[in-house]
């Protein structure tokens, strides 16, 4: 094989990604407020791979849907496309928000990243304190080792306004009740979320259009890293340490090979490398709006991101639902 073809194209490749997460967003459609979380995941799962699986690539699971006596579906390291072509490192969520999907809340997204081989973090399945800005900040300006509250001020001034001028987001969890009290007690506003961090972290990077500053608080470590993806490509800082329950849990870091349990990683940490990411919205949001029905059509808008050019597309995809060819 050429030098050529084993490159990592990140513009050729792109619209190919944008079409995974459309395919996965479009499987789930019907399932939408039906109230089943497994079967829209299932669906959206099944798109994604096959569609992954038509692409001229040698791609890796890296972040996926688990380890694979977990989850037989697009598992780590599961090799996926057609082998032809360069190898690339694969962080998905074929459904980010099963939950808000099947309640129909929104947010819930169909959410992918590419990049070369070796480029991403091997995030074992488990806890990341997260903190997460956007971009035209100067490095450092918040990091996890400050508080809540000065996190929330540093911000604020860095900014040049007051504390309750900065909104942050925040999963709605027990275990962030006193995390929630002390940004409260700054006068910053908050806006919970009841799922979906990827989303929540992607909300930073355009405050202007969706009114967050800042994502704080602990949640998947997958989830950060396909979060980390969206923010080398929409700008914006994000820093992540694992956190670790039982043994059980500091095996799987070293199953990973992570051997600096308390390391924190920032976003060029958890992807050293250009990447391409896609996201298709499920149920509408800040980010995104929803998929359209209507009688015989069926439409989506993806955000597609390049981080080598800055780049973001939005791009709206309207096909028909009755039986055809060309899906």
């Amino acid at each position: 094989m050429n030098a050529a073809k084993t490159d990592f194209n990140d513009r050729l490749l792109s619209l190919g990604l944008a079409r995974v997460a459309e395919q996965a967003a479009l499987a789930s459609a019907s399932l939408v407020g039906r109230g089943d979380e497994k079967a829209a995941d299932q669906a959206a799962v099944n798109a994604m791979r096959e569609q992954l699986n038509m692409l001229d690539i040698a791609g890796v699971v890296v972040i996926g849907e688990g380890e694979r006596d977990e989850a037989p579906m697009l598992y780590i390291g599961e090799e996926v496309g057609t082998g032809n072509g360069p190898g690339v490192d694969i962080a998905l969520d074929p459904l980010e928000g099963t939950t808000l999907t099947a309640k129909d809340m929104p947010n819930a997204l169909t959410v992918i990243a590419m990049g070369p081989r070796g480029s991403m973090l091997h995030a074992p399945d488990v806890y990341m304190d997260k903190l997460a800005i956007g971009p035209g900040y100067e490095a450092g300006v918040v990091n996890l080792d400050m508080s809540p509250k000065e996190r929330v001020n540093a911000l604020a001034k860095a900014r040049g306004c007051s504390a309750s001028d900065i909104t942050v987001c925040i999963l709605e969890r027990p275990r962030h009740e006193a995390m929630i009290a002390e940004v409260r007690q700054t006068g910053a506003s908050i806006r919970l979320i009841t799922d979906g961090d990827v989303a929540g972290v992607m909300h930073c990077a355009e405050s202007e259009v969706t009114g967050i500053d800042m994502y704080m608080g602990q949640g998947g470590a997958p989830e950060g890293v396909l979060a980390a993806a969206a923010l080398k490509c929409m700008g914006g800082q994000i820093f992540g340490r694992l956190l670790f329950r039982n043994d059980d849990e500091r095996g799987r870091a070293a199953k990973a090979g992570i051997t600096d349990l308390d390391r924190v990683y920032s976003r060029d940490e958890m992807v050293t490398s250009d990447v391409i990411f896609a996201a298709t919205g499920v149920t509408g949001g800040s980010l995104l709006p929803r998929i359209k029905r209507e009688p015989g059509w069926v439409e989506t808008t993806t955000l597609l991101m390049r981080s080598k050019t800055g780049s973001v597309r939005r791009m709206s995809y309207r096909t028909p639902t009755w039986p055809h060819d060309n899906v």
